[in-house]
């Protein structure tokens, strides 16, 4: 139904410009201040940190969002803009303000994002002559990618095509986050453009659901960012026919295809990651169940560590679905470990550990369970626990 777009970017959906600058908020010689433009008006939704501290930029996108309307992001990296109180919000409004004037559009309708050290003002000379000096065109989501990240070693980015009732519709995103990653109904920093028409209600809704299933699922370090931020333009320069409740299902599938790879990317990209944990826990009752399983395993520092070190140590795995409060009966559950059965209905299997700790070493390791109890599934994404972990996060700031 959705088919890949190679090297695709949130500009490779049409209507969309985006570009970015060294504007010096970051070291030297690195793109730290980009900007996202629709040539029209979009319909827009977005979802926001459900951290009590929030960043001004997510209290002022908050509030420009409330007409689920807009045109342009605006975003920077080596500042989170969070905990610097009122100049805080005075520099986020400043940051959509200048965009507006340089695009010609409506203050309202620029959506502003920031990450990086908190409690650090603005070096708003930096951003006003970012924000000046800015070139826009159709290749420069690429660029966009790279000038939000910031302790990511490569940029994340996708889109894809699906056909509707015979026209083309193209979702495109980039997205941010290496370390800090524990999302609740929101992520990191993820920015996505589409070029199909679709009612507003239904946006929302299914932007809510694609994350549930897929930023929501990834965690790093158990951390969740004041600066987490997911958008989505839409355009609707595809010329299909209004997508909305009734005939929205092949878009919300290629949404959430679209989120779940962005998601990948962001726990494959982990601080000092050197192996990709998915975990897959079905058979439970309800699915929030299930998501709150995968999320307690993928997150335990034990099952991480174990991982790391290629140690086929599943008594870890057992021990983290046991405290994460869901439904369970011990004498009917099921565990495999890279597609090998380790655990049968509540008791051990013997397996060969030597080519269990070779199987483990791979840059991918799967973990599976059934509870048995249900047809309920979910699936989270993590990423192994290592030493670099510590050394990036001892000296962040120094």
């Amino acid at each position: 139904m959705s088919k890949l777009i190679p090297s695709g970017t949130v500009t490779s959906v049409p209507g969309f410009l985006a570009g970015a600058v060294q504007a010096g908020i970051r070291t030297p010689n690195e793109l730290d201040l980009a900007i996202l433009y629709s040539e029209v008006p979009c319909v827009a939704a977005g979802v926001l940190t459900t951290n009590r501290v929030k960043s001004a930029p997510v209290i002022l996108s908050h509030q420009h969002l409330s007409n689920s309307q807009a045109q342009a992001i605006v975003a920077n990296s080596g500042c989170a803009n969070a905990c610097v109180g009122e100049q805080g919000l005075a520099d986020a409004a400043e940051m959509a303000s200048l965009t507006a004037t340089k695009l010609k559009i409506p203050m309202a309708a620029v959506l502003v994002a920031s990450t990086g050290v908190i409690g650090t003002p603005l070096p708003m000379d930096c951003i006003r002559h970012g924000i000046k000096k800015t070139r826009l065109g159709p290749q420069g989501g690429h660029d966009f990618a790279r000038a939000i990240m910031t302790t990511d070693s490569r940029p994340k980015e996708v889109a894809a095509h699906l056909d509707t009732r015979g026209s083309k519709v193209t979702i495109g995103g980039v997205a941010k986050g290496s370390g800090m990653i524990h999302p609740n109904l929101a992520t990191m920093l993820c920015f996505m453009a589409t070029d199909a028409l679709v009612d507003s209600a239904f946006l929302r809704s299914a932007l809510r659901e694609a994350v549930d299933i897929s930023f929501n699922m990834v965690s790093v370090d158990g951390e969740t960012s004041p600066s987490d931020s997911v958008f989505l333009l839409a355009n609707g320069r595809a010329g299909n026919e209004t997508i909305g409740f009734s005939n929205g299902e092949a878009f919300k599938q290629v949404l959430n295809e679209v989120c779940a790879h962005l998601a990948k990317s962001i726990a494959q990209d982990g601080e000092g990651a050197t192996k990709l944990i998915e975990v897959t826990v079905e058979g439970t009752r309800h699915q929030a169940e299930a998501r709150q399983a995968a999320r307690t395993i993928v997150s335990s520092p034990l099952v991480k560590a174990a991982i790391h070190g290629s140690d086929p140590n599943w008594g870890r795995i057992v021990s983290a679905l046991g405290r994460s409060e869901v439904e369970m009966a011990e004498e009917k559950l099921d565990v495999y470990l890279n597609g090998v059965q380790v655990m049968k209905q509540g008791r051990s299997i013997p397996f060969d550990k030597a080519i269990m700790q070779t199987s483990l070493q791979s840059d991918e390791v799967s973990i599976e369970l059934q509870l048995n109890l249900g047809n309920s599934k979910a699936t989270a994404w993590g990423c192994d626990l290592s030493e670099e972990y510590v050394t990036i996060n001892s000296a962040y700031t120094t």
